[in-house]
């Protein structure tokens, strides 16, 4: 059976943000953005707002047409400076780190760090992150998510991109054709991250 996937909109933004609270609360890089469980369960959900509103702005977030699960994806072109570049005396990982917690250098840093292994030479999509509420994992519906965009990468000879945060992760996503590029990321006193690259596969018949 098919999983129906939309685009979402303005009117989904509370229950992406909801959806990726719940399904990111046990993440390696979200317990080490937000250390203690009872100070991730107060704090997370705003990080997790600050991205879904940057995708929605300048990006897509898919969702599975039962809010089970999500996928944030933005497209970056070659040569782009990326997130993090100064614009008129704002850095906009200290802006972030100001709305979403002020005390906590993590939430800029994890910003920096990741904008630091990010390729820039060759246009691609970018998977910011995708995520399953816990009662529906194992189902398939992060794959389904997933294929849909690659095999639109496949089609325009397009490149994808993302930062894994377990090696479970690395995993799953080797098997959709994505291979670490570079060495991880070893964030201070903390977990690994996995920059992987997919190169597009070539559309047609397969032998």
């Amino acid at each position: 059976m098919g999983v129906a996937i939309r685009t979402a909109g303005g009117d989904d933004r509370e229950l992406v943000v909801r959806l990726l609270d719940e399904a990111f609360q046990d993440d390696p890089v979200s317990s080490w953005v937000f250390p203690g469980a009872e100070y991730r369960r107060r704090m997370h959900h705003r990080l997790m707002a600050a991205f879904t509103d940057v995708t929605l702005a300048e990006g897509r977030v898919d969702l599975v047409e039962d809010g089970s699960a999500c996928a944030l994806w933005t497209s970056v072109p070659a040569g782009d400076p990326g997130h993090g570049a100064e614009a008129e005396g704002e850095d906009e990982f200290a802006e972030l780190r100001r709305a979403v917690d002020p005390d906590n250098e993590r939430v800029e840093l994890i910003g920096w760090l990741t904008a630091g292994v990010h390729p820039r030479d060759r246009a691609h999509e970018y998977l910011w992150m995708i995520g399953v509420v816990p009662g529906r994992q194992g189902e398939g519906l992060g794959t389904a998510l997933i294929g849909s965009v690659l095999d639109r990468c496949d089609r325009e000879a397009r490149a994808a991109y993302l930062e894994a945060s377990s090696g479970r992760s690395v995993r799953l996503y080797r098997r959709l054709g994505f291979e670490p590029t570079g060495e991880p990321l070893r964030l201070p006193d903390g977990p690994l991250m996995y920059p992987m690259w997919r190169e597009p596969r070539p559309s047609g018949p397969q032998g």
